[in-house]
């Protein structure tokens, strides 16, 4: 095994967690974590088989029955001391978010932070279940009371983007309301993405198949997280066609999912919009992370009289963005998570030059970095403008008044996010409502993210929401329970 500086004082990360136990894979099968940036070899991870993955389901139904018998300080308690190792252990965190994602230090720092945020509204959740809420009743001396109950054993299935992030949204408000957890991180991102919250549930005591982490990849897994019997609820976040895949594979199980999808996501320049602000948001909201963002701007669509000023702003902009090691505090342009990733967008780009597209800003690619491409004048509806790139490629778009500026935001079959950029703000939030799409925000960029807010598409974008009180919903299920004060007389 081979582990850097960088793990040091964290050991057993390139194993599974299943039932309170670092194990390792039986799949005969290795796989090598690799820097994105220069490809040294962080780990070798031996990967679990479908097997370990059903023994994990089996021992997370049996933890429930007895972590869903728990006090509300009984679980807050667990899920504080987890907190703080998390923080304790910050440094190393986001120098692992640096080494395993290819993200800059500051998307590091970003990431980890909107996961404590996560984990502070988890703690919230602890006292929503068994807390009964009154009804009326028509029935004399009836008293109803409507409980929140754990819905029992939540799959998760998380990307390789934000794979801090994305885990704590569900690991622990799942966990806060008495439920168990088998968690799937992207194996290219397990440490980070999985396997530092075994580490941290281990360190807080928490009772033994309550919180699974299983380092697999799809070939060894196949259906089994999506299929298995023990499981109640699923959260996904990744690809359209994966969502598809659950979607048939889950059909007549009645099991519950959250499935976060793809995106094309616009921002819209009205235009009565500061051309300036524009620029700064269009600069930070297509190439943070690279553009490897679920609600990162895909398309950017300018009223045309403010096009060409745009245009010639935005370029000048990104011609001086620093592309390269994520290590270096100034880089704002690190590398794309694999070399089967950065191959795929230089293929979009390929494509669309050959279409005769125009560029504005040509980048070039040195190893899985890649710098940032402008087309412009691109049609709406072209390949390259419905598709999702996740990478840093912006699209610009030219619309001829603020009513088609919408129009074209609204063709595509994606509905994630969405921004506005406009001095009228009653008029861009009557508009944010005439976007399809999940989120839409006004003066500021399409991938905003808040705990205790709704988060999720419409379209082939996804179903369901993450977020507080609709996490809650999820997470639980509803029971009703009556008490008949006083004996009833029946007619027979």
């Amino acid at each position: 095994m081979l582990i850097t500086t960088v793990l040091t004082g964290i050991k057993e990360l390139n194993k599974s967690y299943i039932a309170g136990q670092w194990v390792e894979g039986q799949s005969g099968r290795v796989f090598q974590n690799h820097d994105p940036y220069d490809g040294s070899v962080l780990a070798e991870v031996s990967l679990a088989n479908r097997s370990q993955i059903q023994v994990a389901f089996e021992k997370a139904k049996e933890a429930q029955k007895e972590w869903a018998k728990t006090t509300v300080e009984e679980r807050r308690d667990i899920l504080t001391k987890a907190l703080n190792y998390l923080v304790e252990h910050k440094d190393e965190i986001v120098q692992l978010i640096v080494r395993e994602t290819g993200g800059t230090l500051l998307k590091a720092e970003v990431e980890f932070s909107f996961g404590i945020s996560d984990i502070h509204e988890s703690l919230k959740m602890a006292e929503k279940i068994y807390k009964p809420k009154d009804y009326p009743s028509g029935t004399p001396n009836k008293v109803n009371r409507v409980y929140r109950l754990p819905l029992g054993v939540i799959t998760s299935i998380t990307p390789f983007n934000f794979p801090f992030n994305m885990a704590t949204r569900t690991i622990f408000p799942a966990i806060a309301l008495g439920n168990s957890v088998v968690h799937k991180p992207d194996v290219q991102v397990g440490f980070v993405g999985g396997q530092i919250f075994a580490k941290a549930f281990e360190s807080a005591g928490l009772p033994a198949g309550v919180f699974n982490s299983i380092l697999t990849d799809l070939e060894e897994s196949g259906d089994e997280f999506l299929t298995n019997a023990n499981t109640s609820f699923i959260s996904f976040t990744g690809s359209t066609a994966v969502g598809q895949h659950i979607e048939k594979v889950t059909a007549g199980s009645f099991k519950q999912k959250a499935l976060e999808l793809g995106g094309n996501n616009p921002l819209v320049i009205l235009g009565d919009a500061d051309v300036e602000y524009a620029v700064d948001l269009a600069i930070f909201g297509k190439f943070m992370h690279n553009g490897q963002i679920c609600a990162i701007t895909n398309r950017i669509i300018v009223h045309n009289d403010l096009y060409d000023e745009f245009i010639e702003k935005y370029a000048e902009r990104v011609k001086g963005l620093k592309a390269g090691d994520p290590k270096n505090p100034s880089t704002v342009i690190g590398p794309i998570i694999n070399e089967r990733q950065a191959d795929k967008i230089i293929s979009i780009i390929k494509e669309a030059k050959e279409e005769g597209i125009k560029l504005a800003v040509e980048g070039e690619r040195t190893g899985n970095v890649i710098s940032p491409f402008v087309f412009v004048d691109v049609p709406n509806d072209s390949k390259l403008a419905q598709t999702e790139i996740f990478g840093p490629v912006a699209i610009i778009i030219n619309a001829k008044d603020d009513q088609e500026a919408i129009e074209l935001a609204n063709s595509t079959e994606f509905g994630l996010s969405a921004a506005i950029i406009t001095s009228d703000l009653k008029r861009g939030e009557r508009l944010a409502l005439e976007i399809e799409s999940g989120t839409t925000h006004v003066n500021d960029m399409p991938a905003v993210l808040e705990s205790n807010v709704p988060f999720g598409g419409v379209k082939k974008s996804g179903i369901g929401r993450f977020g507080t009180d609709w996490i809650i919903e999820d997470f639980t299920t509803t029971k009703w329970v009556s008490v008949q004060t006083e004996n009833i007389r029946y007619p027979f």
